[in-house]
């Protein structure tokens, strides 16, 4: 079969296909967390002491007692077997961007030979998957492969239903039998630790009496794109590297902005309804869906949870997204450019702290200016990301990131605070040395009686800056799509503590000698001399930024994973996360080497696939149609017919161009031997990467010349806009 006749067969099969229908739709009220072992449910299936100690550890961080544990157990087990339960599984979160689980029965027998079910608070409390087969990053050889599953009880357990059956999952943190984080759950509760402590230290002589434990709160804007699987099963670059590595731009990609905020493709509606629902069922408060700004390309957005907590549920989402999408006939891509020349996908971070008797310590209120606290916590997150810019660039550092920062609305890789028009203005007024009292944003007024009249935000929002405030929280826009929330989150829970650290030196020093509003001025005005470079309001696209960030502010333009990488080896980076307790030199080394072997990988997975495709698949056609054209030349030529030799002598120039390239990209996928992983790194990403182009190039030129009836794969203009 042709390349185009399986596309015509693709585009016929999904335009004449009916929506999958989703079930009527059941009340919020009846589905809400009806799979979830929450406090909810922990009430009505535990004694009332045992549900106060769950209670107490779910909500402060309290230890639980083995005798509670094992209560918990057992109203665990009958509470998930109710539900047609027979396997539970410690659902951990390995150095990689996915999840992994080891299911285990409850089923024992007894003396007799019967079977009976069993399930204890040790079973609970720890499991043993083998630590060996995850990467490690050499903290476990393969010939010493014990490790560990803990449960974490302040994230709740639940209910998977799949057609294989129903799973009681139950959040865990996974580590080595030494000891040491293999995985991104441990780090993350850790520097939800420091950084509660450190707070606690600088509310405490701002004059709060009454400090509940503070923790930090995420909701992750999630993107995506979805793909016809007819389509996606025809693309080899799709299904095993989750991009296109060739494609020629369509006529009309997103430069009419006409996608965005359109109406919802009727199938892909049905999809989002029946993954709601399973969110739904699973407690995770998917708030707002829309279309993106790329064909084909749509955003879910949580509600704010706790940081440990949604953390747990992006992971859970993405999964559900790309089961839900494959029952509804789509291939979910989260990659962060799976198409060249439209927008590529984040995840945005918003990110905030706060408790239960202070607040959110980042929203500023109505008058910032008057807002001790909150001036000193946003102080606190200026100074981070002005020393760790490095830091939060190696966080979300990946092969497939570096497709995407710094173009079609994605942020720069440089780290840079966006503040606003009037949080800027405070900052300068402190660094000036005094506090006035600013203007709020004024009432919106059209002039028309029918539309009510509102109260305008005191600052515009900037897409161009990769680390925002939006009125009541930061959001970190440089995350990619397929990444997990918990390095970030990581990032900047410790950088945080260790600004928080900093004010609360300084601010009991200056708290001696003045009154309180004075001695916070004091404190940010020094803060905000060493500090200030970082903030910027401008756009953080243009080619004036990047050379004033770099030359006149001192700041790091970082534009790809090879080099934001090795700045986890960084000293200053290497102490931060030591003395806040948050990870060990060895454990941070090990992150280095993971996320650095998974960078390798990445670019020789796809360095392969181009080769493999385009000497396969595009080679072949290309030669077909030389063939066929040569032919008609011959005949018409011999008719007396004048023809046009140029596009043939194009069409072979190309051909023999993408071969040389491919020729050239064989060579460097077999060169071995690097002095180190760097050397390996930047070889992938100044030599294999360009010559991965090169062969693009040619091919996505041919594109453009062979025919329809020849060419082997589905194209942009019908995996984007056929739905």
């Amino acid at each position: 079969m042709s390349g185009n006749q399986a596309r015509e067969q693709a585009i016929a099969y999904i335009t004449n296909r009916e929506p999958k229908q989703s079930k009527m739709p059941e009340s919020l009220s009846k589905i809400w967390a009806k799979d979830v072992f929450n406090l909810a449910a922990m009430e009505e299936a535990l004694s009332k002491n045992a549900f106060k100690a769950m209670k107490n550890t779910v909500q402060t961080g309290a230890p639980l007692d083995p005798a509670t544990a094992d209560v918990v157990a057992a109203a665990m087990k009958d509470w998930a077997m109710s539900k047609g339960v027979k396997f539970f599984s410690h659902i951990f979160y390995p150095m990689t961007n996915i999840t992994a689980e080891k299911h285990d029965g409850f089923i024992i027998t007894n003396s007799d030979g019967n079977a009976i079910t069993e399930f204890t608070g040790s079973l609970l409390i720890k499991g043993e998957p083998d630590g060996s087969s995850f990467p490690n990053g050499s903290l476990r050889m393969t010939n010493a492969a014990r490790g560990y599953t803990a449960w974490d009880p302040t994230s709740p357990a639940y209910v998977m239903h799949t057609d294989n059956g129903s799973t009681l999952m139950i959040p865990s943190v996974f580590m080595s039998w030494t000891g040491e984080a293999l995985d991104k759950k441990i780090p993350l509760l850790r520097s939800n630790a420091a950084m509660n402590k450190s707070a606690t230290k600088v509310l405490s002589l701002m004059g709060e009496v009454e400090i509940a434990p503070l923790n930090s709160s995420c909701g992750a804007e999630q993107e995506y794109f979805l793909v016809d699987e007819n389509f996606a099963n025809s693309r080899p670059d799709l299904l095993l590297a989750g991009r296109t590595l060739f494609g020629a731009p369509p006529a009309k990609g997103q430069q009419f902005d006409d996608h965005y905020f359109g109406a919802i493709p009727a199938r892909v509606q049905v999809f989002m309804q029946d993954f709601e629902d399973k969110l739904y069922h699973l407690g995770i408060p998917a708030k707002t869906h829309h279309n993106e700004v790329a064909p084909g390309q749509f955003e879910i957005a949580p509600y704010f949870e706790a940081a440990n907590v949604a953390a747990d549920h992006q992971q859970l989402l993405m999964t559900l997204m790309k089961s839900t999408a494959k029952q509804h006939g789509f291939l979910c891509l989260l990659h962060e450019k799976p198409f060249a020349g439209v927008n590529g996908s984040g995840k945005h971070v918003n990110w905030s702290v706060g408790n239960a008797t202070q607040g959110n310590l980042l929203d500023p209120g109505s008058t910032p200016h008057d807002n001790l606290n909150f001036l000193l916590f946003c102080g606190a997150v200026i100074r981070g990301v002005h020393l760790y810019g490095p830091l939060l660039r190696a966080v979300i550092a990946s092969a497939a990131n570096d497709h995407r920062l710094g173009a079609n609305e994605a942020p720069p890789a440089i780290l840079s605070v966006y503040l606003g028009e009037q949080l800027e203005s405070v900052f300068n007024d402190i660094k000036a040395g005094k506090l006035l009292e600013k203007a709020k944003g004024g009432l919106m007024d059209l002039g028309l009686s029918q539309i009510l009249k509102f109260e305008r935000d005191p600052g515009d929002r900037n897409r161009t800056s990769p680390f925002a405030f939006t009125g009541n929280r930061f959001e970190f826009r440089a995350v990619g799509s397929s990444q997990s929330v918990s390095g970030p989150l990581v990032a900047m829970n410790t950088m945080l503590a260790d600004s928080l650290d900093w004010i609360a030196e300084k601010l009991e020093v200056a708290l001696a000698n003045n009154d309180k509003t004075t001695a916070v001025i004091l404190v940010l005005k020094e803060l905000m001399e060493l500090h200030g470079n970082v903030v910027f309001g401008g756009d953080g696209y243009s080619s004036e930024w990047h050379s004033k960030a770099v030359e006149e502010r001192g700041l790091k333009n970082i534009p790809t994973a090879a080099e934001a990488l090795p700045y986890f080896k960084d000293k200053a980076i290497v102490s931060l996360f030591e003395r806040t307790g948050v990870l060990s030199p060895k454990e941070l080394l090990s992150r280095f080497e993971v996320y650095a072997e998974q960078y390798i990988l990445s670019i020789e997975v796809e360095a392969k696939l181009v080769k493999d495709i385009a000497t396969t698949r595009i080679y072949p056609a290309a030669i077909k149609y030389i063939s066929e054209i040569s032919a008609t030349n011959a005949s018409l030529t011999s008719a007396g017919i004048g023809l046009n030799k140029e596009s043939l002598e194009k069409l072979v120039a190309l051909t023999n161009t993408m071969m040389t390239a491919v020729s050239e990209l064989s060579t460097a996928i077999d060169e071995h031997g690097f002095d180190s992983v760097e050397a390996h790194m930047t070889f992938c990403a100044k030599t294999i990467c360009p010559l991965m182009l090169e062969v693009r190039a040619a091919v996505d030129s041919l594109e453009g010349i062979v025919t329809d009836e020849y060419w082997p794969l589905p194209k942009y203009q019908e995996m984007l806009f056929i739905k």
